[in-house]
């Protein structure tokens, strides 16, 4: 079926529940111990929690202990709970094996330690059964997420998550937090394509989703660290640096068949805007006017906030700056009507142009008064500033006007 497929697939599979909406996938290699409570104190949740038909599915990758057969004694006692066992180890391999024979339409999992507080199972699925999203993780990463771990399991996760923003260019904030979902039919068009087995399984689904043009939901969550982990950390760490180069090459070499993903499951592309109504000079010369009023008050406000600290000419460019910035952007869609980021760069570029005349007039106004005066009256520096702000805001609306007018969009 896939490339995590072959002749050690899944095996076994029982108590499947019909017409279930979400499957919840608990991977686990001997864990005989917390399997029961985990599978119990879930089941219990999703009863009484969540408001639609359930499976919960406990993919066994060849445990050599008692796991099996507490698996098989949950799924006969607990209503919805299923065993999928393979004879072969890997978390990846266990997930793709449990989602690809899944009927359900969302498909999720976390691990058996249940590390992150279930009341963010809910917000997690949602969006997936809504169809607002395609893809929802759970970060460990977000400023409202709670987190307790010590502090070496902390620096390792920031580090990836920073290597992988880096390296392969990631815009998800948590890649290994072992609690995330996503729609059936989308891990059907990108499990075959998912080569690792292991751990940097997430990830590497996660990327090739993102490439892909997928939605990716995040959702903040409680976490709380399982001291008795068994993860080798270092194993994994290398086996991950691993996959980050293969799954590097392939999306250089053109390896994946981006371009069809991304038609077969990307989102279309928003529909074009309305066709803009031009807008006429005395319009314009109003909006520009209000904008300017708006943009000389708050420069004026900034230069006096920082004259004492920076003096008389620092202070002037930065205010200056500060508001020659805001000020294209509001003329551009205020006063001009547009809208998008077309030919924005070069509206800021023409707007730093008039920035830069506004800064030798007021500037130069400046010098000609403290030529004249050593030490002016405030009132007086000011006036002298607001006459020269009057020349440079003609400048500019001139300016704006030739390099915006008739250029919308």
């Amino acid at each position: 079926m896939t490339a995590l497929s072959g002749p050690r697939a899944a095996v076994q599979t029982r108590s499947s529940s019909a017409g279930a909406v979400l499957d919840v996938v608990i991977p686990v290699y001997n864990e005989e111990t917390d399997l029961g409570p985990c599978v119990r104190r879930l089941h219990a949740h999703l009863t009484e929690h969540f408001p639609y038909p359930f499976q919960i599915t406990v993919a066994d990758n060849a445990s050599v202990d008692g796991t099996l057969a507490v698996a098989e004694a949950l799924a006969a006692e607990l209503p919805g709970v299923g065993v999928r066992h393979l004879d072969a180890k890997g978390r990846g391999r266990a997930l793709s094996a449990a989602w690809s024979a899944s009927s359900a339409p969302v498909l999720a999992y976390m691990d058996v330690d249940l590390s992150t507080d279930l009341a963010a199972l809910l917000p997690l699925v949602a969006p997936l059964i809504s169809g607002h999203s395609d893809l929802a993780i759970g970060t460990r990463l977000a400023r409202t997420s709670r987190v307790v771990r010590g502090a070496r399991r902390e620096v390792i996760s920031r580090a990836y998550n920073l290597l992988l923003r880096g390296a392969l260019a990631a815009r998800f904030s948590d890649a290994q937090c072992g609690f995330k979902a996503i729609r059936a039919d989308v891990a059907a068009g990108l499990l075959p394509h998912v080569r690792d087995t292991g751990w940097f399984f997430d990830t590497e689904l996660l990327v090739l989703a993102q490439r892909a043009g997928l939605r990716i939901h995040e959702v903040p969550v409680d976490w709380v660290d399982d001291p008795d982990s068994r993860v080798d950390i270092v194993a994994t760490a290398l086996a991950d640096l691993r996959g980050m180069g293969r799954l590097g090459r392939a999306l250089v070499t053109g390896a994946l068949p981006l371009a069809e993903l991304r038609a077969q499951l990307g989102r279309a592309p928003l529909a074009a805007p309305p066709a803009q109504v031009p807008v006429g000079l005395p319009r314009q010369l109003t909006r520009f006017a209000a904008v300017g009023v708006a943009s000389t008050l708050a420069y004026l406000l900034l230069f006096v906030a920082t004259r004492g600290a920076l003096g008389a000419q620092p202070a002037n460019l930065l205010a200056l700056l500060v508001t020659a910035v805001a000020n294209t952007a509001a003329n551009r869609r205020l006063t001009f009507g547009i809208t998008g980021s077309r030919h924005a760069g070069r509206h800021h570029a023409q707007g730093l142009l008039a920035f830069a005349l506004g800064l030798a007039l007021t500037s130069g106004a400046l010098a000609v008064l403290h030529g004249l005066v050593a030490v002016p009256a405030r009132p007086v520096e000011l006036a002298v500033l607001v006459a020269a702000n009057l020349a440079a805001t003609v400048l500019r609306f001139v300016l704006l006007r030739l390099g915006m007018h008739h250029r919308r969009g």
